[in-house]
């Protein structure tokens, strides 16, 4: 079992920049896959960022790409997403969630373990 609690989130205004942080109990989070996840009001949760076990290689959405960063601290056991030049529609509950997965994967299914969320508001 693993536990995750997202941290960070907050109001800023569009161009800014928010660091969200993960931290993982349980089960070193060293064992899984970790994603970040979006939900808009009355929109589908979409896949924003992960990171494999080993913090070697990153995955982004087409939407996030050159503007968020994930990384990893394993002796933390954290998990955390750079989010900078924020726009308006970047507004929305962010979710952090491990997979054990055997390859890095960008839905939703894959991923068993889920945390309560942060938001996340960009003002225009």
């Amino acid at each position: 079992q693993v536990q995750l609690v997202e941290s960070g989130g907050g109001l800023v205004q569009a161009g800014g920049s928010l660091r969200l942080s993960c931290a993982a109990s349980g089960r070193t989070s060293s064992n899984y896959i970790m994603g970040w996840f979006r939900q808009a009001p009355g929109k589908e949760r979409e896949f924003v960022a992960a990171i494999n076990r080993s913090g070697s290689r990153t995955y982004y959405s087409d939407s996030v790409t050159g503007r968020f960063i994930i990384s990893r601290d394993t002796a933390k056991n954290t998990v955390n997403l750079q989010m900078n030049s924020l726009k308006p529609e970047d507004t929305a509950v962010y979710y952090c969630a491990a997979s054990n997965s055997g390859v890095v994967p960008t839905t939703q299914a894959a991923y068993i373990y889920w945390g309560q969320g942060t938001q996340v508001t960009v003002s225009s």
